[in-house]
């Protein structure tokens, strides 16, 4: 049979053959590149579930946040950086001022996380959520003695309050909110309080500070619930309990780990799609859930332990606020002489 007699036909068949072979040969989806400040075995799971789900393969570089900030503004124009992931609204809030971190109109992020989460200007938005609470000793504190940050300046607690160091920016952003909710003036007052009532010199870590509590070396302290599930997860019958600070008032200190696309992402739009899948909620609570923090998204539900610790009323004011006011904190606890 001669090849011209079903022309239309083979040209079909050709046609058809040529796609598959392109389809075939064509490159894997671009890597995305991820700067990430949170250390690799807490992201790694999720992005390699993404990359299962999407074909989406993603280069991550770990490293400090500063020097990936400072790496960001150094490289400018010619940066391969897609999207940076760090911790501490208030560091978010620096990458943004210094012109990293680009605004994003996002319809599905605007829906999966709350405007206090979020930048108010869309630059980088919360991912997980912790706490910063008081953490107290079950064998020497009841419940009831407990309220508010502010409580812990009550003299009853001389000789038992123990504080991470002031340099822990976890620290510098709680007191930058306590200015946005008292001012200055009061919130210098309550600083002074807690450095009258230490037990000890400042600790370097949540860790070592609630290690102390147990010891008997304090009765109290501030720490972030994150850091508190750790040690339970491998000690469930630690004698120590969560309290939810400042239920009657304005609500607990909150703050966050987050994402922004970079300015000069090569990629922006793989960028943000990664971004927005990781505030869906199934996501979320794979994010949260390995570092037992609480999702950004009130969709999404946290790990089994996180949920038992209890509901509270976390404070509603913006998180940005913590990079706006954190060198007004700084200062005020130089003054306070909280070290």
């Amino acid at each position: 049979m001669s090849i011209h007699a079903f022309p239309g036909r083979l040209s079909t068949v050709l046609i058809a053959a040529f796609v598959s072979l392109l389809a075939a040969c064509a490159p894997a989806p671009s890597e995305l590149v991820v700067y990430s400040a949170r250390n690799e075995e807490l992201v790694k799971g999720i992005f390699d579930r993404y990359t299962q789900e999407t074909g989406q393969k993603i280069q991550l570089i770990t490293d400090d946040a500063a020097p990936l900030i400072q790496r960001l503004a150094a490289e400018g124009k010619n940066s391969p950086a897609d999207l940076l992931i760090t911790v501490d609204a208030g560091v978010l809030w620096h990458a943004a001022q210094l012109g990293v971190l680009r605004p994003i109109e996002s319809a599905t992020l605007d829906a999966n996380i709350p405007e206090h989460l979020r930048d108010p200007q869309n630059r980088w938005f919360g991912l997980t959520v912790r706490a910063r609470t008081i953490v107290y000793s079950t064998d020497r504190v009841k419940p009831e003695d407990l309220d508010s940050y502010e409580s812990l300046t009550d003299p009853k607690w001389r000789g038992k309050l123990c504080l991470r160091t002031s340099k822990s920016v976890y620290n510098q952003s709680l007191v930058a909110m306590l200015i946005a909710q008292h001012g200055e003036e009061t919130t210098e007052k309550i600083v002074r309080g807690w450095v009258a009532n230490l037990a000890a010199p400042v600790f370097a870590n949540d860790t070592s500070l609630m290690q102390a509590i147990v010891a008997g070396q304090c009765d109290v302290g501030i720490v972030n619930t994150y850091y508190f599930g750790r040690l339970q997860r491998d000690d469930p019958k630690i004698p120590l309990r969560l309290f939810w600070a400042d239920q009657r008032g304005s609500g607990t200190h909150v703050n966050i780990s987050g994402a922004g696309v970079t300015t000069n992402a090569p990629r922006a739009e793989q960028a943000q799609k990664f971004l927005e899948w990781l505030s869906q909620p199934g996501a979320q609570s794979m994010f949260a859930g390995m570092d037992l923090e609480f999702p950004a998204s009130p969709a999404a539900q946290p790990a089994e332990q996180v949920a038992a610790w209890g509901e509270f009323k976390p404070s509603p004011l913006n998180v940005a606020r913590a990079g706006e006011l954190q060198p007004a904190a700084v200062r005020l606890m130089d003054r306070a002489g909280y070290l």
